[in-house]
């Protein structure tokens, strides 16, 4: 499950994640948009559990460096030995560049060099190292510690492959079922040439609920989220790569033209049914058990109230939590 769940300040969250590992949750994550940060949470949630394994997905690695990230990964293992997931990512061009004022660029070469500079940093090595615009010399880590596992954000085939190569799973959001196998494939395929064990790769997806059994709700709700989300130009890249390009085209034409309410009524129906899950609670997890069948081992649920008043989002997804708890 994704923390926090909306409506619920992080404070009131002791007693939920409590309450999830005693449904039989087995993982807390956290997400960094635009409010709370991805690893802050994670060390709360730790005190919280004794169990869940806690992970993130993603925290930013352009507007941090890659010294701060070593660090921050060490601290969290320390605090939960064994029971933390470093997810970190590229972002996106509207959270790296018009937030936080950094340019995004060569992401593949940025998301290669924080990885190794990371393990070398928590192995205890002295650092020299560029990573980006970071010229690291002589940093040196107080003492080495276990490198958590390190997950990478990846959307399509060279950020796959490299998260399968250098790091122990990759993420992945926004996908139907069906488009599990082709991620799955390339990430095995890769793991192999890198001389690992291709099912010790673990393919880690954010799968989003919206908390209705109303078809017409989840359609409007969805075709916001699709507009705003799939027409940036990571997403539009992603689902182009997946084989929505055609399907997709006509929203993305709208949007760029900046008829935004034009493009939210022309995404396609097809596409919020194959990329949601909705409906009553044994359909989603029929819904979410298909996404395990054709290759997700880690599904990561993401809840979306209907609800609007703050309150009433929390009542929505705490009645969630429960109906949708693991069998």
């Amino acid at each position: 499950m994704t923390y926090p769940l909306q409506g619920v300040r992080l404070s009131d969250h002791q007693e939920l994640l409590k309450q999830a590992e005693d449904l039989g949750y087995t993982d807390a994550w956290t997400a960094e948009v635009d409010f709370n940060d991805a690893f802050t949470p994670m060390a709360a949630f730790a005190a919280w559990t004794k169990n869940t394994r806690i992970g993130s997905a993603i925290g930013g690695i352009y507007n941090r460096t890659p010294t701060l990230l070593a660090q921050t990964a060490a601290s969290l293992e320390d605090i939960a030995p064994g029971r933390m997931v470093f997810g970190i990512g590229t972002s996106s061009p509207a959270i790296v560049e018009r937030w936080n004022g950094v340019k995004l660029d060569q992401p593949l070469k940025r998301m290669r060099d924080t990885i190794t500079f990371m393990r070398q940093a928590l192995s205890g090595e002295k650092m020299v190292m560029s990573v980006g615009p970071y010229d690291v010399k002589g940093f040196r880590m107080g003492r080495p510690i276990t490198a958590p596992p390190i997950y990478v954000a990846a959307l399509r085939e060279q950020m796959i492959r490299l998260g399968a190569e250098l790091g122990d799973g990759i993420i992945t959001n926004y996908i139907a079922p069906y488009d599990t196998q082709r991620i799955a494939s390339i990430a095995k395929d890769a793991a192999t040439k890198a001389g690992k064990d291709p099912d010790a790769v673990d393919i880690a997806c954010r799968i989003f609920v919206i908390l209705t059994e109303d078809r017409q709700v989840t359609q409007m709700i969805g075709r916001y989220i699709v507009a705003g989300y799939l027409t940036t130009p990571f997403y539009y890249a992603f689902h182009e790569w997946l084989g929505r390009g055609e399907a997709l085209s006509p929203m993305m034409k709208a949007w760029q033209a900046g008829e935004r309410q034009q493009a939210v009524g022309l995404v396609p129906e097809a596409v919020v049914d194959d990329i949601f899950v909705f409906g009553t609670p044994a359909a989603c997890k029929e819904k979410i058990r298909d996404y395990v069948a054709q290759g997700i081992t880690t599904p990561v649920l993401q809840l979306i109230p209907t609800e609007r008043e703050p309150g009433a989002q929390a009542e929505q997804c705490r009645q969630a939590l429960k109906d949708l708890a693991p069998d």
